[in-house]
């Protein structure tokens, strides 16, 4: 049959991404405590197109999915990318793994335990070289410094979230990564809380007021000491309660 595709196109125009979104597909990620977890992940694939190739063969991506079906990992994502350019004829191969991570937590005064899902992605390109970024989204809780210093008693707080992208020299694990987050809040969000935890997160969260500008540097002090990251971007964004709008800082540095 007729290879429409690999027909001449005349607008002498290259593409730099074309290829699929949203393939939802089983993945294993490693996990520090059980060694894997099993997930289902939203996968997005792309190559390059040169000017004189009239469209690319989308039907190669799911196929190199399937050739390594519950095998997709951080670990050979560089793989599966060297197969997309090889098998669709490219410069440049990119992928994204986006994905639910859920860790057991306990409750910080009774100790019941719940599982919190925390957003992660795997961003991989292979060019001139491989790159990959690993990207958490953490859920945090903030107290406002202002609020606490005007007020008579009490002070508004909220929930936050802070997205952390990050380039390693070696293997990193989310968790410690999310750890580091949660350190950097008010106070650390939950799944399972009881009277006693609830007065422990209260209180807590009033003694360690946070704006977003503390958050993001907080954690950049903590990233910029760690000889394994190479690279990082931090932005944190609070959900405001008593505001019509969203408080937010970034920060990115290369080491």
């Amino acid at each position: 049959m007729e290879d429409i595709q690999n027909h001449k196109d005349s607008r002498n125009i290259d593409i730099d991404h074309v290829g699929v979104k949203g393939i939802r597909y089983p993945i294993t990620v490693l996990d520090k405590d059980m060694g894997e977890q099993q997930t289902v992940a939203e996968i997005n694939m792309y190559v390059n197109l040169p000017r004189y190739y009239k469209g690319t063969h989308m039907s190669r991506f799911v196929e190199i999915l399937n050739e390594h079906s519950r095998r997709i990992s951080i670990r050979n994502v560089t793989a599966i990318l060297e197969e997309m350019k090889e098998r669709l004829d490219a410069e440049s191969a990119h992928m994204e793994i986006i994905f639910p991570y859920f860790i057991e937590k306990a409750a910080p005064v009774t100790g019941i335990k719940g599982l919190m899902e925390y957003r992660c992605a795997f961003k991989g390109s292979l060019n001139n070289g491989s790159d990959l970024v690993l990207m958490i989204y953490v859920p945090i809780s903030t107290l406002c410094p202002c609020s606490k210093e005007i007020s008579d008693f009490g002070a508004h707080n909220q929930r936050g979230e802070v997205r952390l992208q990050v380039r390693f020299k070696k293997f990193v694990w989310i968790e410690d990564l999310i750890k580091l987050v949660e350190q950097s809040a008010s106070v650390d969000v939950y799944s399972i809380l009881k009277r006693e935890d609830e007065k422990y997160v209260t209180e807590k969260a009033y003694q360690n007021p946070m704006f977003v500008e503390d958050i993001v540097r907080d954690i950049a002090v903590k990233l910029k000491k760690d000889p394994n990251i190479t690279w990082f971007a931090v932005e944190s964004e609070n959900f405001e309660s008593i505001h019509n709008h969203n408080a937010y800082a970034y920060i990115e540095k290369h080491k």
